[in-house]
């Protein structure tokens, strides 16, 4: 029992039982002291400057920051800074070399150009298909130039009669039998109309009126029954300002007596006016070919 206790539980004071062990808090203050004392002269040692140095290029090395070949290096996981994605969490193997990227080469304007007469002439293809199956193949002409795709409704006779917007029933037939497919592109189109320089009469007082008319009742018809989107359509007139033939024979006068459907090229200007160049037969440019790497 304490000497507390005892005093408590009414026993005599006085006297120690045990050892005096107060000496250990001084022991241990100065044990203290001691570890400090050597740690601020280790601190404030001279470094050895040629460990210190080889130190630190095992670190740079290590984390792919420089190369060495004096250094042993672990052969852990390491980045590269070659390896590191834009996200910062690119990481190969140390022990295989680093896979080079492959950079692919941007298509030439020449390829485009080619790739570009392809689309135009499959969407060609598709249009004579549909207009064959439906008895109308005789009835359409088709071009490809710098514009794109020109579907020509042959002799307007065939489609209005004579100095009349108004479409004719065989009209409507083609014009339903080529707006689906038209709807199906995500190109602009735009409806042309041409007059032959006889001039008109009855309510139109000029051929500019009526080939906008017919014009724009070619763009009604595929709009309304075929659905195709009105932002990318429009129509014009050109009058007789655009004549296909110069005579003035029936047959010229045929010719002129015209609309045309073009569906425009999405490419730019410089790949648009290689496309005549690429329908002649003319050779597209080589594209660039990367240099070689070193092994």
């Amino acid at each position: 029992m304490s000497a507390r206790r005892r005093r408590a539980a009414g026993g005599h004071g006085g006297g120690h039982d045990g050892p005096d062990e107060r000496w250990m808090a001084s022991y241990m203050d100065m044990v203290t002291v001691l570890m400090c004392l050597f740690i601020v002269l280790y601190a404030i040692s001279t470094v050895d400057q040629d460990k210190f140095v080889k130190l630190k290029a095992s670190l740079a090395t290590g984390f792919g920051q420089e190369s060495s070949e004096t250094v042993d290096t672990a052969s852990g996981v390491v980045v590269p800074p070659e390896a590191v994605d834009e996200k910062g969490e690119g990481f190969i193997d140390a022990s295989t070399p680093p896979t080079e990227s492959v950079v692919e080469n941007e298509p030439t304007a020449a390829e485009l150009a080619e790739l570009e007469v392809d689309n135009l002439e499959q969407l060609e293809e598709q249009l004579r298909i549909r207009l064959e199956q439906a008895g109308h193949a005789q009835r359409v002409e088709f071009s490809i130039d710098e514009r794109g795709l020109t579907v020509k409704l042959v002799g307007s006779e065939t489609f209005f009669d004579g100095n009349s917007d108004a479409l004719r029933p065989i009209a409507r037939e083609v014009l339903d039998t080529i707006g689906p497919v038209l709807a199906g592109v995500p190109n602009r189109v735009s409806v042309e109309g041409h007059a032959d320089p006889r001039g008109t009469s009855g309510r139109f007082p000029t051929d500019w009126e009526l080939s906008s008319a017919r014009a724009t009742q070619v763009l009604r018809r595929m709009v309304e029954a075929s659905g195709l989107p009105g932002a990318r359509v429009s129509a014009v007139g050109f009058g007789s300002s655009h004549p296909l033939a110069p005579g003035d024979t029936p047959a010229d006068r045929e010719l002129n007596r015209r609309v045309d459907i073009v569906v425009h090229s999405m490419q730019s200007d410089a790949v648009r006016s290689l496309i005549p160049g690429v329908l002649a037969g003319e050779e597209a440019a080589p594209a660039a070919v990367p240099p070689e790497r070193g092994g």
